[in-house]
């Protein structure tokens, strides 16, 4: 078990947010004797998955959704089929920011060689002056 300044500590976070994890919802930690948060191996175990989620770019609500499914089958196939579908939506809108990217970065390829072309054309008139 370990306290929630050594959970913070580890993960980088403040007690803040696992505190706001715990109020919606995503934790549910232990308390001591003296009614401190503890945090077991399955807690931190959520934490991973929960850092991993937002690292993806996934909302909260959708983490919360993958993440307790474990919960409620312990089979752990709801949690397995409901993160493949929200991987598979995730890809498709990275793939959909990719093509934009490209997009512009062609655009802003074009806009460099013409201004690049005039700059250089600007330069060689005031030299011939």
């Amino acid at each position: 078990m370990k306290t929630i300044q050594e959970v913070a500590k580890y993960f980088n976070v403040s007690t803040r947010t696992l505190r706001y994890y715990e109020e919606i919802g995503l934790l549910k930690p232990s308390r001591s004797i003296s009614n401190q948060r503890t945090f077991s191996k399955k807690e931190i175990a959520k934490l991973k998955l929960i850092f991993r989620g937002k690292k993806y770019g996934f909302s909260l609500e959708e983490i919360k959704e993958m993440v307790l499914l474990f919960d409620l089958d312990r089979t752990g196939i709801q949690q397995l089929e409901r993160t493949v579908a929200y991987g598979e939506q995730k890809m498709k809108e990275i793939d959909g920011k990719i093509a934009e990217l490209t997009q512009i970065k062609g655009d802003i390829q074009q806009l460099h060689a013409v201004f690049s072309e005039k700059l250089t054309k600007l330069k060689g008139e005031m030299l011939d002056e």
